[in-house]
Protein backbone atom coordinates (compact mmCIF):
# COMPACT_ATOMS: atom_id res chain seq x y z
CA UNK A 1 0.00 0.00 0.00
CA UNK A 2 1.21 3.10 -0.84
CA UNK A 3 2.11 6.29 1.76
CA UNK A 4 2.21 4.81 4.39
CA UNK A 5 -1.20 3.56 4.66
CA UNK A 6 -2.12 7.29 4.07
CA UNK A 7 -3.43 9.28 1.22
CA UNK A 8 -1.23 11.91 -0.34
CA UNK A 9 -1.64 15.36 -0.20
CA UNK A 10 -1.80 16.09 -3.13
CA UNK A 11 -4.66 13.64 -4.80
CA UNK A 12 -3.29 13.69 -8.73
CA UNK A 13 0.41 13.65 -9.98
CA UNK A 14 -1.02 12.86 -13.48
CA UNK A 15 3.07 12.28 -14.85
CA UNK A 16 4.25 9.07 -15.86
CA UNK A 17 7.75 8.01 -15.20
CA UNK A 18 8.39 5.88 -18.21
CA UNK A 19 12.02 4.23 -17.85
CA UNK A 20 12.54 2.55 -20.81
CA UNK A 21 16.57 2.43 -21.28
CA UNK A 22 19.12 4.86 -19.85
CA UNK A 23 18.59 7.73 -22.75
CA UNK A 24 14.62 7.05 -22.49
CA UNK A 25 12.67 10.26 -21.63
CA UNK A 26 9.44 10.48 -20.13
CA UNK A 27 6.75 10.26 -21.86
CA UNK A 28 4.66 12.55 -19.76
CA UNK A 29 1.29 14.49 -20.42
CA UNK A 30 2.39 18.50 -19.94
CA UNK A 31 0.45 19.91 -17.13
CA UNK A 32 -0.97 23.09 -17.19
CA UNK A 33 0.05 26.14 -14.76
CA UNK A 34 -2.00 25.53 -12.57
CA UNK A 35 -1.28 21.66 -12.18
CA UNK A 36 1.96 23.05 -12.41
CA UNK A 37 2.70 25.04 -9.39
CA UNK A 38 0.11 22.49 -7.13
CA UNK A 39 2.90 19.31 -8.10
CA UNK A 40 5.71 21.93 -7.28
CA UNK A 41 4.18 22.92 -3.70
CA UNK A 42 3.27 19.45 -3.37
CA UNK A 43 7.03 18.10 -3.97
CA UNK A 44 8.24 21.67 -1.98
CA UNK A 45 6.23 19.98 1.34
CA UNK A 46 8.00 16.80 1.10
CA UNK A 47 11.37 17.60 0.71
CA UNK A 48 10.61 20.21 3.87
CA UNK A 49 9.28 17.12 5.44
CA UNK A 50 12.33 15.23 4.60
CA UNK A 51 14.68 17.71 5.47
CA UNK A 52 13.24 18.70 8.57
CA UNK A 53 12.64 15.51 10.45
CA UNK A 54 15.00 15.80 12.73
CA UNK A 55 13.69 19.16 14.23
CA UNK A 56 9.90 17.70 14.54
CA UNK A 57 11.23 14.55 15.87
CA UNK A 58 13.72 17.04 18.43
CA UNK A 59 10.71 18.65 19.49
CA UNK A 60 8.78 15.13 20.52
CA UNK A 61 12.01 14.30 22.96
CA UNK A 62 12.59 18.16 24.50
CA UNK A 63 8.82 18.44 25.47
CA UNK A 64 9.48 15.10 27.23
CA UNK A 65 12.49 16.02 28.49
CA UNK A 66 11.06 19.54 29.76
CA UNK A 67 8.56 17.73 31.84
CA UNK A 68 11.41 15.46 33.21
CA UNK A 69 13.13 18.54 34.39
CA UNK A 70 9.95 19.91 36.42
CA UNK A 71 9.47 16.79 38.29
CA UNK A 72 10.83 16.66 41.59
CA UNK A 73 14.40 16.21 41.85
CA UNK A 74 14.06 12.33 44.14
CA UNK A 75 11.55 11.26 40.85
CA UNK A 76 14.07 13.07 38.84
CA UNK A 77 16.52 10.41 40.49
CA UNK A 78 14.65 7.27 39.89
CA UNK A 79 14.26 8.26 36.16
CA UNK A 80 18.20 8.76 35.30
CA UNK A 81 18.15 5.65 33.22
CA UNK A 82 15.36 6.85 31.51
CA UNK A 83 16.85 10.31 30.94
CA UNK A 84 19.64 8.45 29.44
CA UNK A 85 17.34 6.45 26.99
CA UNK A 86 16.49 9.77 25.72
CA UNK A 87 19.74 10.63 24.58
CA UNK A 88 19.95 7.81 22.77
CA UNK A 89 16.68 8.33 21.14
CA UNK A 90 18.32 11.87 20.26
CA UNK A 91 20.81 9.61 18.74
CA UNK A 92 18.76 7.06 16.53
CA UNK A 93 17.23 10.64 14.99
CA UNK A 94 20.32 11.73 14.21
CA UNK A 95 21.39 8.44 12.38
CA UNK A 96 17.89 8.45 10.65
CA UNK A 97 18.46 11.90 9.57
CA UNK A 98 21.47 11.14 7.99
CA UNK A 99 20.02 8.18 6.02
CA UNK A 100 17.42 10.82 4.99
CA UNK A 101 20.14 13.43 3.46
CA UNK A 102 21.93 10.39 1.90
CA UNK A 103 18.90 9.62 0.22
CA UNK A 104 18.00 13.46 -0.93
CA UNK A 105 21.36 13.75 -2.33
CA UNK A 106 21.57 10.91 -3.93
CA UNK A 107 18.01 11.23 -5.65
CA UNK A 108 18.77 14.83 -7.10
CA UNK A 109 18.63 13.09 -10.19
CA UNK A 110 15.03 11.56 -9.84
CA UNK A 111 13.44 14.71 -8.21
CA UNK A 112 14.85 16.49 -11.02
CA UNK A 113 13.85 14.35 -13.00
CA UNK A 114 10.22 14.05 -12.40
CA UNK A 115 9.91 18.11 -11.55
CA UNK A 116 11.59 18.52 -15.53
CA UNK A 117 8.52 17.96 -16.50
CA UNK A 118 6.18 19.67 -13.61
CA UNK A 119 8.30 22.65 -13.07
CA UNK A 120 9.83 21.47 -10.34
CA UNK A 121 13.46 21.89 -9.43
CA UNK A 122 15.57 20.55 -6.96
CA UNK A 123 19.28 21.05 -6.94
CA UNK A 124 22.12 20.39 -4.20
CA UNK A 125 23.12 22.28 -2.09
CA UNK A 126 26.19 21.27 0.44
CA UNK A 127 26.08 17.68 2.17
CA UNK A 128 25.29 19.17 5.95
CA UNK A 129 21.51 18.57 5.86
CA UNK A 130 20.91 21.39 4.03
CA UNK A 131 20.04 19.55 0.51
CA UNK A 132 17.05 20.17 -1.04
CA UNK A 133 16.60 23.92 -3.07
CA UNK A 134 13.88 23.99 -4.93
CA UNK A 135 13.95 26.89 -7.81
CA UNK A 136 16.72 28.26 -5.70
CA UNK A 137 14.15 29.01 -3.00
CA UNK A 138 15.71 29.13 0.96
CA UNK A 139 13.27 26.75 2.52
CA UNK A 140 13.91 28.11 6.19
CA UNK A 141 10.11 29.77 5.74
CA UNK A 142 9.25 26.15 5.37
CA UNK A 143 10.05 24.96 8.67
CA UNK A 144 6.82 25.21 10.27
CA UNK A 145 5.83 21.20 8.02
CA UNK A 146 2.56 20.11 8.93
CA UNK A 147 2.52 17.54 11.33
CA UNK A 148 0.94 14.89 8.72
CA UNK A 149 3.86 15.13 6.45
CA UNK A 150 5.91 14.49 9.53
CA UNK A 151 4.00 11.52 10.05
CA UNK A 152 4.47 10.44 6.53
CA UNK A 153 7.99 10.87 6.65
CA UNK A 154 8.84 8.85 9.76
CA UNK A 155 6.08 6.35 8.19
CA UNK A 156 8.61 5.93 4.93
CA UNK A 157 11.26 4.76 7.11
CA UNK A 158 8.80 1.86 8.38
CA UNK A 159 7.99 1.44 5.02
CA UNK A 160 11.51 0.74 3.97
CA UNK A 161 12.16 -1.73 6.71
CA UNK A 162 9.11 -3.43 5.83
CA UNK A 163 10.08 -4.36 2.15
CA UNK A 164 13.87 -4.20 2.26
CA UNK A 165 15.16 -5.56 5.70
CA UNK A 166 15.45 -8.73 7.39
CA UNK A 167 13.45 -7.65 10.09
CA UNK A 168 9.80 -7.56 8.24
CA UNK A 169 10.67 -10.65 6.51
CA UNK A 170 7.49 -12.42 7.96
CA UNK A 171 5.08 -9.63 6.76
CA UNK A 172 6.52 -9.60 3.56
CA UNK A 173 5.74 -13.42 3.59
CA UNK A 174 2.26 -12.80 4.45
CA UNK A 175 1.64 -10.26 1.90
CA UNK A 176 3.49 -10.62 -0.85
CA UNK A 177 4.07 -14.48 -1.15
CA UNK A 178 0.24 -15.39 -1.38
CA UNK A 179 0.30 -12.80 -4.64
CA UNK A 180 3.58 -14.16 -6.30
CA UNK A 181 2.35 -17.76 -5.75
CA UNK A 182 -1.36 -17.21 -7.75
CA UNK A 183 1.32 -15.43 -10.49
CA UNK A 184 3.08 -18.10 -11.06
CA UNK A 185 0.27 -20.68 -10.73
CA UNK A 186 -1.61 -18.90 -13.22
CA UNK A 187 1.52 -18.07 -15.63
CA UNK A 188 3.33 -21.31 -15.22
CA UNK A 189 7.32 -21.06 -15.79
CA UNK A 190 7.85 -23.48 -19.32
CA UNK A 191 3.92 -22.64 -20.35
CA UNK A 192 4.41 -19.26 -20.86
CA UNK A 193 7.26 -17.04 -21.72
CA UNK A 194 7.28 -15.18 -18.73
CA UNK A 195 9.15 -11.96 -20.42
CA UNK A 196 6.02 -11.11 -22.25
CA UNK A 197 3.80 -12.02 -19.49
CA UNK A 198 2.98 -8.04 -18.36
CA UNK A 199 2.34 -7.33 -14.85
CA UNK A 200 1.23 -3.87 -13.13
CA UNK A 201 2.00 -3.57 -9.52
CA UNK A 202 -0.72 -0.40 -8.50
CA UNK A 203 0.66 1.38 -5.11
CA UNK A 204 3.85 -0.38 -5.36
CA UNK A 205 5.30 1.78 -2.58
CA UNK A 206 8.99 1.22 -1.73
CA UNK A 207 8.62 -1.56 -5.14
CA UNK A 208 9.49 -4.75 -3.05
CA UNK A 209 7.11 -6.69 -5.03
CA UNK A 210 7.38 -5.64 -7.78
CA UNK A 211 11.40 -6.50 -7.69
CA UNK A 212 10.33 -9.93 -6.73
CA UNK A 213 8.10 -10.88 -9.87
CA UNK A 214 10.34 -9.55 -11.95
CA UNK A 215 13.13 -11.83 -10.39
CA UNK A 216 10.81 -14.61 -11.69
CA UNK A 217 11.33 -13.42 -15.27
CA UNK A 218 7.99 -11.49 -15.62
CA UNK A 219 7.66 -8.03 -17.71
CA UNK A 220 6.79 -5.92 -14.44
CA UNK A 221 5.79 -2.28 -14.08
CA UNK A 222 5.20 -0.51 -10.63
CA UNK A 223 2.75 2.01 -10.20
CA UNK A 224 3.28 4.81 -7.37
CA UNK A 225 2.15 8.21 -6.66
CA UNK A 226 3.65 9.46 -3.55
CA UNK A 227 6.87 11.12 -3.83
CA UNK A 228 7.80 10.02 -0.56
CA UNK A 229 7.61 6.67 -1.25
CA UNK A 230 8.96 7.24 -4.99
CA UNK A 231 12.26 8.95 -3.68
CA UNK A 232 12.66 6.10 -0.61
CA UNK A 233 12.20 3.59 -3.67
CA UNK A 234 14.49 4.99 -6.05
CA UNK A 235 17.33 5.32 -3.82
CA UNK A 236 16.98 1.58 -2.60
CA UNK A 237 16.51 0.21 -6.05
CA UNK A 238 18.96 1.72 -7.89
CA UNK A 239 21.39 3.47 -5.25
CA UNK A 240 22.10 0.66 -2.70
CA UNK A 241 24.63 -1.29 -4.41
CA UNK A 242 25.75 -3.58 -1.16
CA UNK A 243 23.53 -5.67 0.79
CA UNK A 244 22.84 -4.23 4.82
CA UNK A 245 24.60 -0.91 4.04
CA UNK A 246 22.58 1.52 6.03
CA UNK A 247 20.86 1.58 9.13
CA UNK A 248 17.46 2.73 10.21
CA UNK A 249 15.66 3.29 13.34
CA UNK A 250 12.18 3.01 12.28
CA UNK A 251 10.75 2.43 15.78
CA UNK A 252 12.06 5.22 17.57
CA UNK A 253 9.25 7.16 17.11
CA UNK A 254 7.56 4.85 19.23
CA UNK A 255 7.28 5.78 22.93
CA UNK A 256 4.37 3.80 24.21
CA UNK A 257 4.04 -0.44 24.92
CA UNK A 258 8.12 -0.70 24.86
CA UNK A 259 8.71 -3.42 26.98
CA UNK A 260 13.00 -2.88 26.92
CA UNK A 261 14.64 0.87 26.53
CA UNK A 262 16.42 -1.37 23.46
CA UNK A 263 13.02 -1.79 21.63
CA UNK A 264 12.50 1.27 21.12
CA UNK A 265 15.89 1.95 19.51
CA UNK A 266 16.69 -1.06 17.95
CA UNK A 267 18.44 -0.98 14.97
CA UNK A 268 17.19 -2.64 11.73
CA UNK A 269 19.80 -2.75 8.53
CA UNK A 270 18.93 -2.68 4.66
CA UNK A 271 18.66 -3.37 2.14
CA UNK A 272 18.79 -7.38 3.04
CA UNK A 273 19.34 -7.72 -1.49
CA UNK A 274 20.68 -4.94 -3.38
CA UNK A 275 18.40 -4.96 -6.78
CA UNK A 276 21.60 -2.67 -7.87
CA UNK A 277 23.86 -5.93 -7.67
CA UNK A 278 20.98 -8.61 -8.12
CA UNK A 279 19.20 -7.28 -11.08
CA UNK A 280 16.24 -9.17 -11.77
CA UNK A 281 15.46 -11.89 -14.85
CA UNK A 282 12.67 -10.04 -16.39
CA UNK A 283 12.18 -6.46 -17.32
CA UNK A 284 11.13 -3.74 -14.60
CA UNK A 285 10.17 -0.17 -14.71
CA UNK A 286 8.37 2.34 -12.37
CA UNK A 287 5.76 4.99 -13.25
CA UNK A 288 4.89 7.70 -11.51
CA UNK A 289 1.85 9.13 -11.02
CA UNK A 290 -2.43 8.81 -10.28
CA UNK A 291 -3.24 5.51 -11.00
CA UNK A 292 -6.79 6.68 -12.35
CA UNK A 293 -4.81 9.19 -14.26
CA UNK A 294 -1.98 7.36 -15.88
CA UNK A 295 -3.95 4.09 -16.59
CA UNK A 296 -6.49 4.35 -19.72
CA UNK A 297 -5.58 2.12 -22.54
CA UNK A 298 -7.65 -0.85 -22.73
CA UNK A 299 -6.55 -4.38 -22.93
CA UNK A 300 -3.08 -3.51 -21.90
CA UNK A 301 -1.72 -6.05 -19.16
CA UNK A 302 -1.71 -9.78 -18.34
CA UNK A 303 -2.07 -9.31 -14.64
CA UNK A 304 -2.81 -6.61 -12.01
CA UNK A 305 -1.61 -7.12 -8.86
CA UNK A 306 -2.50 -5.13 -6.13
CA UNK A 307 -1.82 -4.99 -2.39
CA UNK A 308 -2.89 -3.40 0.52
CA UNK A 309 -4.13 -0.70 -2.52
CA UNK A 310 -7.59 -0.91 -3.58
CA UNK A 311 -8.59 0.98 -0.56
CA UNK A 312 -7.00 4.03 -1.09
CA UNK A 313 -9.72 5.05 -3.55
CA UNK A 314 -12.12 7.96 -2.86
CA UNK A 315 -14.61 5.42 -4.92
CA UNK A 316 -13.49 2.18 -5.07
CA UNK A 317 -15.56 1.63 -8.03
CA UNK A 318 -12.89 3.54 -9.71
CA UNK A 319 -9.88 1.59 -9.45
CA UNK A 320 -12.32 -1.91 -10.08
CA UNK A 321 -13.60 -0.47 -13.45
CA UNK A 322 -10.00 0.64 -14.81
CA UNK A 323 -8.48 -2.61 -13.15
CA UNK A 324 -10.84 -4.44 -15.44
CA UNK A 325 -10.40 -2.21 -18.33
CA UNK A 326 -6.51 -2.06 -18.61
CA UNK A 327 -6.43 -5.73 -17.96
CA UNK A 328 -6.10 -8.30 -21.39
CA UNK A 329 -8.93 -10.68 -22.28
CA UNK A 330 -8.16 -13.42 -19.94
CA UNK A 331 -5.82 -11.52 -17.60
CA UNK A 332 -6.37 -12.04 -13.69
CA UNK A 333 -6.56 -9.55 -10.94
CA UNK A 334 -4.89 -10.69 -7.74
CA UNK A 335 -5.37 -8.71 -4.94
CA UNK A 336 -4.65 -8.68 -0.99
CA UNK A 337 -5.22 -6.64 1.60
CA UNK A 338 -8.13 -5.00 4.14
CA UNK A 339 -10.64 -2.47 3.76
CA UNK A 340 -9.37 0.98 5.29
CA UNK A 341 -10.48 3.19 3.17
CA UNK A 342 -8.03 5.78 4.10
CA UNK A 343 -10.12 8.61 2.76
CA UNK A 344 -13.25 7.45 5.27
CA UNK A 345 -13.55 10.55 7.88
CA UNK A 346 -10.90 12.71 6.66
CA UNK A 347 -11.62 15.99 6.30
CA UNK A 348 -12.61 17.72 3.18
CA UNK A 349 -12.57 14.52 1.46
CA UNK A 350 -15.70 12.33 -0.07
CA UNK A 351 -15.89 8.45 0.54
CA UNK A 352 -17.48 5.46 -0.08
CA UNK A 353 -16.91 2.44 1.93
CA UNK A 354 -18.48 -0.58 0.38
CA UNK A 355 -18.60 -3.88 2.70
CA UNK A 356 -16.89 -6.82 1.04
CA UNK A 357 -20.65 -7.89 0.45
CA UNK A 358 -21.20 -5.40 -0.90
CA UNK A 359 -18.26 -5.01 -3.21
CA UNK A 360 -17.96 -9.01 -4.55
CA UNK A 361 -21.00 -8.28 -6.38
CA UNK A 362 -19.77 -4.99 -7.53
CA UNK A 363 -16.59 -6.46 -8.75
CA UNK A 364 -19.14 -9.24 -10.69
CA UNK A 365 -21.16 -6.38 -11.99
CA UNK A 366 -17.87 -5.29 -13.52
CA UNK A 367 -17.34 -7.92 -15.64
CA UNK A 368 -14.96 -10.19 -13.50
CA UNK A 369 -14.86 -14.01 -12.77
CA UNK A 370 -14.01 -15.05 -9.24
CA UNK A 371 -11.34 -18.06 -9.66
CA UNK A 372 -10.67 -17.86 -5.80
CA UNK A 373 -11.55 -16.07 -2.99
CA UNK A 374 -10.24 -16.07 0.97
CA UNK A 375 -11.63 -13.81 3.69
CA UNK A 376 -9.14 -13.74 7.00
CA UNK A 377 -6.00 -13.80 5.56
CA UNK A 378 -3.99 -12.60 8.27
CA UNK A 379 -1.42 -10.38 7.56
CA UNK A 380 0.73 -7.20 9.28
CA UNK A 381 1.38 -3.71 8.10
CA UNK A 382 4.67 -2.14 9.22
CA UNK A 383 4.36 -3.58 12.55
CA UNK A 384 7.25 -3.35 15.26
CA UNK A 385 7.97 -6.59 16.28
CA UNK A 386 9.00 -6.03 19.53
CA UNK A 387 5.73 -3.97 20.40
CA UNK A 388 3.19 -4.44 22.94
CA UNK A 389 0.89 -3.70 20.78
CA UNK A 390 0.95 -4.85 17.21
CA UNK A 391 -2.02 -4.55 14.63
CA UNK A 392 -3.36 -7.28 12.70
CA UNK A 393 -5.58 -7.73 9.63
CA UNK A 394 -7.75 -10.22 8.49
CA UNK A 395 -7.90 -9.15 4.50
CA UNK A 396 -9.15 -10.21 1.74
CA UNK A 397 -7.28 -12.41 -0.96
CA UNK A 398 -8.69 -12.80 -4.27
CA UNK A 399 -7.87 -13.58 -7.45
CA UNK A 400 -10.53 -12.72 -10.28
CA UNK A 401 -10.07 -13.13 -14.32
CA UNK A 402 -11.56 -10.89 -16.85
CA UNK A 403 -13.14 -13.37 -19.73
CA UNK A 404 -11.78 -14.19 -22.80
CA UNK A 405 -14.59 -12.12 -24.52
CA UNK A 406 -15.30 -9.33 -22.55
CA UNK A 407 -16.30 -6.25 -23.26
CA UNK A 408 -16.92 -2.93 -21.19
CA UNK A 409 -20.05 -3.39 -18.95
CA UNK A 410 -20.57 0.46 -18.40
CA UNK A 411 -22.37 1.15 -21.35
CA UNK A 412 -25.12 -1.64 -20.33
CA UNK A 413 -24.81 -0.11 -16.92
CA UNK A 414 -25.85 3.37 -18.02
CA UNK A 415 -28.28 1.99 -20.37
CA UNK A 416 -29.49 -0.11 -17.67
CA UNK A 417 -29.23 2.31 -14.82
CA UNK A 418 -32.77 1.95 -13.69
CA UNK A 419 -32.43 -2.02 -13.43
CA UNK A 420 -29.15 -2.22 -11.48
CA UNK A 421 -29.74 0.37 -9.45
CA UNK A 422 -33.55 1.50 -9.30
CA UNK A 423 -35.66 2.73 -6.28
CA UNK A 424 -38.56 0.13 -6.38
CA UNK A 425 -38.17 -3.70 -4.55
CA UNK A 426 -39.10 -5.44 -7.65
CA UNK A 427 -35.54 -3.66 -9.18
CA UNK A 428 -33.45 -4.49 -6.52
CA UNK A 429 -34.63 -8.14 -6.63
CA UNK A 430 -34.32 -8.66 -10.48
CA UNK A 431 -30.47 -6.76 -9.88
CA UNK A 432 -29.40 -9.65 -7.02
CA UNK A 433 -30.96 -12.23 -9.24
CA UNK A 434 -29.55 -11.10 -12.77
CA UNK A 435 -26.07 -11.30 -11.06
CA UNK A 436 -26.48 -13.99 -8.69
CA UNK A 437 -24.70 -16.65 -11.28
CA UNK A 438 -21.71 -14.70 -11.83
CA UNK A 439 -19.72 -16.06 -10.01
CA UNK A 440 17.73 -2.26 -12.03
CA UNK A 441 19.01 -0.32 -13.46
CA UNK A 442 16.33 1.90 -12.08
CA UNK A 443 13.77 4.41 -13.31
CA UNK A 444 15.45 6.07 -16.27
CA UNK A 445 18.83 4.16 -16.32
CA UNK A 446 19.06 1.42 -13.99
CA UNK A 447 15.61 -0.28 -13.74
CA UNK A 448 15.13 -1.74 -16.71
CA UNK A 449 16.77 -5.35 -17.84
CA UNK A 450 16.35 -7.85 -20.39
Amino acid sequence: MSDSQQPSGSRKHSSSVNTIDSNAEANQPMLNPEEAEEERKNMQKIIAALRYYQKYCYSRVNKTESYLNSLPLHHQGMLVKYRNHLRVVRDCIDENQKVIRKMLRDNAGLIDMVGSCEQVHVAQKDIDGHIAKIRHQDMEHQADVEPFEILKAQSTLKLIARDWSDACAEEREQSYKPIIEAVEEFFKPGEFALNEVKILVPGAGLGRLTYELACRGYDCEGNEYSYFMLIASYFVLNLCTEVNKYTLYPWVHQYVNNLRMADQVAPVRFPDVSPAANPPKGNIMMAAGDFLEVYKTPNSYDCVATCFFIDCANNIVDFIETIFRILKPGGIWVNLGPLLYHFSDIQGENSIEPTFENLELIIKMAGFEFLRCETGVRTKYAQNPQSMLKSEYESLFWICRKSQNATDPTDQFDDDADELVGGGSNNGSASSSRYADCYSNGYRNAYQHQ
